[in-house]
C-alpha cells in the first residue's frame, strides 16, 4: 500500500528568502502557489510526481524536498525556487 502523501501546497520563491518563504504558515512572500497531487508516476528523479495549477514536481515523501519541478512546462528562471509549504 502507498503511504506517499496525496497533495502537497508548492510556494514559488525568491531564492534569497530565508527559512521556508512564509509568515506564520501562510503563503506570505511566495510569488504563486499551486496545489499538486499525486499521478501515481515516479519522475525522473525516482520520488512521485505531483501535478496541478500550472506546476509539475517530483518531491521525495520523506524529506519534502521538491527534486525536479517545471512552472508552467518550463524549468525555473535564476532567483526562483519551490518549496513545500508547511503542514498546517
Amino acid at each position: 500500500m502507498n503511504t506517499d502523501p496525496q497533495s502537497y501546497e508548492l510556494l514559488l520563491v525568491p531564492e534569497f528568502t530565508e527559512g521556508d518563504g512564509t509568515a506564520e504558515g501562510g503563503t506570505a512572500g511566495a510569488l504563486r502557489s499551486a496545489l499538486v497531487v499525486a499521478t501515481g508516476k515516479t519522475g525522473a528523479s525516482g520520488c512521485p510526481r505531483y501535478v496541478g495549477d500550472g506546476m509539475e514536481a517530483d518531491i521525495d515523501p520523506e524529506t519534502r524536498a521538491v527534486e525536479a519541478v517545471l512552472v508552467d512546462g518550463a524549468e525555473l528562471d535564476y532567483g526562483l525556487s519551490v518549496r513545500v509549504a508547511p503542514a498546517g
